[in-house]
């Protein structure tokens, strides 16, 4: 991860959109990094799951990055 991303140095920033335990899904409220590419996400959903699928509309990127033990899924709008 970028730099070692760490939800919790930013959830001041961030708005719980949702958490189940296993996966937690995010809002970007104020210009928070992207851990894959850098830009500013949308909404980020970090899960300790090994898979997931997802509906993504075609105006919707989504970067996906994967660490020891979790896997973050960004979206750019």
């Amino acid at each position: 991860m970028t730099a070692g991303f760490d939800i919790h140095d930013v959830r001041h920033r961030v708005k719980l959109l949702r958490d189940d335990g296993d996966t937690m899904l995010v809002e970007n409220r104020d210009g928070v990094a992207c851990p894959a590419c850098g830009d500013d996400f949308s909404q980020l959903l970090i899960s300790d799951r090994a898979a997931h699928s997802f509906d993504v509309d075609a105006d919707t990127r989504f970067c996906v990055r994967r660490g020891d033990d979790q896997l973050l899924v960004a979206t750019h709008e």
